[in-house]
């Protein structure tokens, strides 16, 4: 489903009562940077005292969120997004500044915490309910839109000890958005479960995005920004550094982080190489041989990819490469390393191009994302460029994995004389 245009909602939640408004919050930490840790350093140094520096989480940041609105936070590690949010969860408390919340906040900082191993999913999702402010009866009530959600019906009264990884970040997911919240409040959350359960987390972002619960969400993931966020906030070294359109944040965020890299060009001479937002995705699909969408692939079956790209500013003569992965970080170029370079022609922002592919698929069971590279050269010195996700896809088959990728080939053995003897019974 095609994303509804971002500065259209924004600008319509901005006529909204404020959900979350801060003013002024600052948090610092004591840093010890020599502890007595001993009863022979107490014992040696009596009157020793430990000694701290002073780490400056947050300085003077201010925002506003409107109800109904999807909010993201971004910046570097370190650069104070978590603490932000605990904040605002009432995990911590500020040193200075106000923060007023208006609604009931259902925090999820990581998926699974406040799980107990030894009661069974039915316990948990109840005890789960009752700590987010529901009652016992409520928690209750929305045990079967939780179980039916994480497809875990049957596994309902097994201890989570006995849980696969992937069971309980499923039933952690469906906890958290069958939670009755004005107010939720996610940290990197997004990327949990097999290819299909992922599917069904995106459907659930996506119809967050038309709905009346305020979203906080904290990533690293600029495609989910462009995707999901109406407006958000770019946070470096506890300062607020930029608060607006979604897309301007992202591209701050990429700036900061990659600036210029320096490449090497065919005729030997440098230029640099920029990480910008260049195009979103608007659709992406899997198709079998008659043409019809599907999620997964055989193994064997060639691979069929249609995508469609939105440009977000005018591209002049795009490059598009794609790229496979595995869940280990593997990658292998699944066009043949080949640039499809558009010569002569200017992509103008808000058009679309269709992206058409068919490869052969020697990739073993497991799951897979493929990503488009879009390049496109500014000048003789500067080359712009982006990666975008297009999907995430299963290869099935009965065989069990093993490697990475399976090549059809003939081996032969032939032994020299003398190498032959006989057996012996």
């Amino acid at each position: 489903m095609p994303p509804q245009d971002v500065g259209s909602r924004s600008a319509a939640r901005g006529d909204l009562p404020l959900s979350i408004e801060a003013r002024g919050v600052e948090k610092s930490f004591r840093i010890p940077t020599h502890r007595i840790d001993s009863l022979k350093e107490r014992a040696v140094h009596p009157l020793a005292r430990p000694e701290y520096r002073v780490l400056r989480a947050l300085q003077e940041v201010s925002f506003e969120v409107h109800r109904g609105e999807f909010f993201g936070i971004v910046g570097r590690n370190g650069s104070g997004k978590s603490t932000l949010l605990k904040i605002l969860a009432g995990i911590y408390q500020a040193d200075a500044g106000a923060i007023r919340m208006a609604g009931r906040v259902a925090p999820f900082i990581e998926l699974g915490v406040g799980f107990n191993n030894e009661l069974t999913a039915r316990e948990n999702v109840t005890l789960n309910g009752v700590m987010m402010g529901l009652s016992r009866r409520e928690a209750r009530r929305r045990l079967d839109a939780v179980l039916d959600f994480a497809e875990l019906r049957e596994f309902v009264d097994l201890k989570l000890k006995n849980y696969s990884s992937g069971m309980l970040v499923r039933l952690a997911f469906s906890s958290m958005i069958q939670a009755e919240a004005d107010i939720l409040l996610i940290d990197e959350v997004l990327a949990v479960g097999d290819a299909a359960f992922q599917q069904k987390c995106a459907d659930v972002f996506n119809d967050m995005r038309s709905g009346s619960r305020t979203v906080v969400l904290v990533t690293h993931d600029m495609t989910s920004v462009q995707q999901y966020c109406d407006r958000a906030m770019l946070l470096d070294d506890g300062l607020l550094r930029y608060v607006g359109d979604s897309e301007e944040a992202g591209r701050q965020y990429l700036r900061m982080n990659f600036a210029k890299q320096r490449a090497i060009a065919d005729g030997g001479s440098e230029i640099a190489i920029m990480t910008d937002f260049l195009t979103r995705v608007t659709d992406a699909w899997l198709e079998n041989e008659r043409g019809e969408r599907i999620e997964n692939v055989e193994v064997g079956e060639p691979i069929r990819l249609r995508a469609v790209v939105e440009a977000r500013q005018d591209l002049s003569n795009p490059g598009f490469t794609l790229q496979a992965s595995n869940d280990d970080g593997v990658i292998f170029d699944v066009s043949s390393g080949e640039n499809h370079r558009e010569e002569g022609i200017v992509m103008t922002a808000g058009s679309r191009a269709t992206i058409n592919a068919m490869m052969e698929n020697p990739l073993v069971p497991g799951r897979y994302a493929i990503v488009c590279y879009v390049g496109v050269a500014r000048n003789e010195q500067e080359v712009a460029q982006q990666s975008v996700k297009l999907l995430d896809f299963v290869v099935f088959g009965a065989e069990t994995p093993s490697g990475v990728v399976s090549v059809s080939g003939e081996v032969g053995v032939s032994l020299e004389e003398g190498a032959r003897t006989e057996v012996r019974r």
